[in-house]
């Protein structure tokens, strides 16, 4: 077996020697190539590569922004489970959402040993993504399409996710903790908490107006805390298209109405209530924003949109488990 191993040298919790004993353990059941990412977009480079050449496997060695970006260059010209190389993922982020979500172990040694088990075992899945694009006849119309693994936030959870983004590039640690003081920032500075200006469309349903929050979900959970998993829309699955969870109202009520019905959700029931919208296994639906907001996959902060369309597609990659 041919398979080329993606690492992150900046991965929050893998340090060079373990990158080492996981690259020798790798190696030793496979012809292996190893490769250190340099630069942002490179592990989708070396996705694209992997596609074009032919390789067997492609391990990511990182966290969700390391796996979104080979997943992207893997699927650049489109899905082919059976096509294309299979996907393993090594966790070695700070939350690592996707590999939680497929069950694997969140230890990097632990996980090397899972993903060997399954390659003697022959155990794999095909998994449905989120796509993501510019919506034709609006001013993001050339914004490319872009694939997510397992969310995306538009409005105020993407706001939080930059500002952590700013915090890690002033040399602050990713910990949970940071994460909560810049939610705690984003809601207290939010000027469209009381008056959201985000649409949600989709064929054949009327239109949902006037939210402030929507998260698009690809699986269950949404995120963890610590270990908590978090439960935005516990109906999502890795089998059906996307779900959403947008509220309507930010106030003070709202929020901590809300944010302790997610710290106490179960794969059973998420947030409720009448500020809650809650959709299953949408295909198509586009948002629209009436200003420029904050816009987010996988964790990655990726500017500010007015508009974004959405598709679910099912069996779009193989990943090993």
């Amino acid at each position: 077996m041919r398979a080329l191993l993606v690492a992150n040298p900046a991965a929050t919790t893998t340090s060079a020697r373990t990158r080492d004993v996981l690259t020798h353990a790798l190696a030793s059941e496979m012809k292996l190539e190893a490769v250190t990412t340099e630069y942002r977009g490179h592990a989708r480079d070396l996705g694209r590569r992997a596609a074009h050449e032919g390789v067997d496997l492609i391990v990511a060695l990182g966290g969700d922004g390391t796996v979104n970006e080979v997943v992207n260059g893997l699927l650049h010209d489109g899905p082919d489970p059976q096509g294309l190389p299979g996907l393993a993922v090594v966790p070695g982020g700070s939350t690592n959402v996707f590999a939680r979500a497929l069950g694997l172990p969140n230890d990097a040694v632990e996980a090397t040993g899972a993903l060997l088990d399954a390659l003697r075992e022959k155990r794999e899945r095909t998994v449905g993504l989120g796509l993501a694009a510019g919506v034709p006849g609006t001013e993001d119309e050339s914004v490319p399409a872009r694939w997510f693994t397992f969310c995306a936030g538009f409005g105020f959870d993407a706001g939080v996710v930059g500002r952590v983004e700013q915090q890690r590039e002033r040399g602050k640690r990713s910990t949970h903790a940071l994460y909560v003081r810049q939610l705690m920032r984003q809601f207290w500075e939010e000027p469209n908490r009381r008056h959201g200006t985000i649409t949600l469309e989709q064929p054949g349903a009327e239109p949902v107006a006037d939210l402030v929050l929507s998260i698009v979900c690809n699986t269950s959970p949404w995120t963890y805390l610590g270990n908590r998993p978090l439960y935005a829309s516990p109906e999502a699955s890795f089998d059906t298209a996307l779900d959403v969870l947008a509220l309507d109202r930010l106030s003070t009520p709202a929020v901590a109405r809300y944010a302790t019905q997610l710290l106490t959700s179960t794969p059973e029931r998420g947030p409720h209530g009448k500020h809650a919208v809650s959709l299953h296994d949408l295909t198509d639906f586009t948002l629209h924003s009436k200003v420029p907001l904050p816009f987010q996959m996988d964790g990655d902060h990726l500017g500010l949109r007015t508009s974004v369309r959405f598709t679910g597609v099912r069996r779009a990659l193989r990943v090993i488990v």
